[in-house]
This record gives structure tokens, C-alpha cells and sequence, in this order.
């Protein structure tokens, strides 16, 4: 191993370390949250709350060598309302591809319910949780975790990789992104942590890649906790081809606009050494 590389890969994984114990910490805490009778979303957001207070200490050391490096990817200068609109618009189409995604398999019969009791549907209802439970789930999933996720995942690892090889740091930061995510969205959340590693390294901000993960996690309180629904296809009605192939289009066409709208031009950042 290239002597060059150990202070990298020592760098990264006293990283991880500290996330995992914050995480376990939080998971413990999201327990004991349950057990109290908190329902499972009330109970995820509230834990989370130790998450960064841990980090910030145990990171300190290394939040206070990096403060210059980490405070130039916040400079006011990139935040322009260019910028704005595009980060929130790709998180706002990446919200499409997930749904898109997802009707597309059910409607080809690939994700299906063999319990006869379930309701068949479509049925959906909108009804959001208590106003303060609402209120915490986005500051938690729109406001810290972005900010928390890109600092570590595109600020610090993909930022240390990047003088070995672009592409290399761009699929490990987006590897180690995905693995602290439940194991069955991996797939999904790796797809888009090459996104954010590709605006990353296109913008040299987290200004955008901090508001388009908090636009797509926004929308999902709003989607996810405020509309309840159910579509469970009989299988003797699949494949749904008509629902399937315009979920199909929509899902091309957003993950077209993605890959367009995540080159730097889009997002008329200033002139920055390349991060």
C-alpha cells in the first residue's frame, strides 16, 4: 500500500467509527423510545437528535482541522438563486424516479403482496401526524441529516479521495453513504449518492448537494407521513401495462433531467478550485 494512501484510509475510518457509535447510540435511544410508546417515525426523528451532538464531539479534532476546507464549501458566493432552483429541482425530480420506480414494479408484477387479505386498491388518504411531530420530522430529515450526511459523506471522504481519482472517490463516498441506510433502499440510495457526488465535484459547494438531499427528504414527510395508501394488484391482473409504461417514461425522463441538471453549467457556480 502507497505510503500516501494510509493517512487517507486512517482518516476515513476513524470517520465511519464515530458515525457507527453515534448511529448505535441513536438506534439504542430509538429503542427505549418504542418501548415508551412512541410511534416508530416519532421515535426515529426524536433519537436522531443525539446524532450530531455526538459527532460534533467526537469529530471535533478533525472538524477543527478541516474548518477552512469545509467552511470554503459553505461560502455565501455559491449560494445564488440559480443554485437554489436547481439543487431543489433534481431532488424534487429524484422524489419522481423513487415513485416512479416503485409504480412500475408493482405494475409489472417485480414487488407484489401474496396476502389475500390486503386491500387491492388504489386507495389513498392524506392525513398528517400532530403538527409538532410533523415540524420535528423535517428538521431532522430536511435540515440535520442533509447537513450532517453531506459534510461527512462529500465534505470529508469524497474530499480526501478525490487527489487519488475523481470517479473512485465519487462511488466510495457514495458506497459508504449507502450503507448507513436501511438495508433494503441500498440500491436506491448508492444511485444517488453518485448524484450528489457528481454535483459535488461539478459545483465545489454542499450548498447543492445539502439542498437537493433536503428537498427529496422534505417531500418525503410530506408524501410519505401525510398520504396513506394502498395498491396491491391482483396477480391475475398483471402485468398493468398501460400504468406500467407511462411510470417507465416518467421515470427515463426525470433521470434524464437528473443527468443534465447535475452538470456544473446548470447550477452557475463561481469560478473554485476543483474539489
Amino acid at each position: 500500500m502507497p505510503d500516501q494512501c494510509k493517512p487517507v484510509i486512517a482518516f476515513i475510518f476513524a470517520i465511519l467509527l464515530f458515525e457507527t457509535f453515534a448511529l448505535f447510540v441513536r438506534s439504542y435511544l430509538q429503542f427505549e423510545l418504542l418501548e415508551s410508546g412512541l410511534s416508530a417515525d416519532d421515535a426515529r426523528h426524536l433519537s436522531y437528535l443525539v446524532v450530531p451532538v455526538i459527532l460534533g464531539i467526537l469529530m471535533y479534532p478533525i472538524l477543527r482541522d478541516n474548518q477552512a476546507h469545509l467552511c470554503g464549501l459553505f461560502e455565501k458566493k455559491y449560494l445564488t438563486p440559480r443554485l437554489i432552483i436547481t439543487a431543489v429541482a433534481v431532488g424534487m425530480l429524484a422524489r419522481i424516479v423513487w415513485w416512479s420506480q416503485l409504480v412500475a414494479r408493482v405494475s409489472f408484477g417485480v414487488t407484489t403482496n401474496s396476502d389475500a387479505s390486503v386491500t387491492v386498491g388504489p386507495e389513498f388518504s392524506f392525513d398528517c401526524p400532530s403538527l409538532h411531530w410533523l415540524l420535528l420530522g423535517i428538521l431532522v430529515m430536511a435540515v440535520l441529516v442533509p447537513f450532517v450526511e453531506e459534510i461527512i459523506n462529500r465534505g470529508l471522504i469524497q474530499a480526501s479521495l478525490v487527489r487519488h481519482n475523481r470517479a473512485f472517490a465519487i462511488i466510495v463516498s457514495a458506497f459508504l453513504f449507502a450503507v448507513y441506510h436501511p438495508f433494503a433502499g441500498i440500491p436506491f440510495v448508492f444511485v444517488f449518492g453518485i448524484v450528489f457526488g457528481i454535483q459535488f465535484a461539478n459545483t465545489r459547494t454542499l450548498w447543492a448537494t445539502v439542498i437537493t438531499h433536503a428537498t427529496y427528504n422534505g417531500l418525503v414527510q410530506f408524501d410519505w407521513r401525510c398520504m396513506h395508501g394502498a395498491w396491491n394488484p391482483v396477480l391475475d391482473d398483471l402485468p398493468i401495462l398501460g400504468v406500467g409504461i407511462l411510470a417507465l417514461t416518467a421515470l427515463l425522463l426525470s433521470s434524464l433531467a437528473i443527468g443534465i441538471l447535475i452538470t456544473g453549467k446548470w447550477f452557475g457556480t463561481p469560478t473554485a478550485p476543483r474539489t
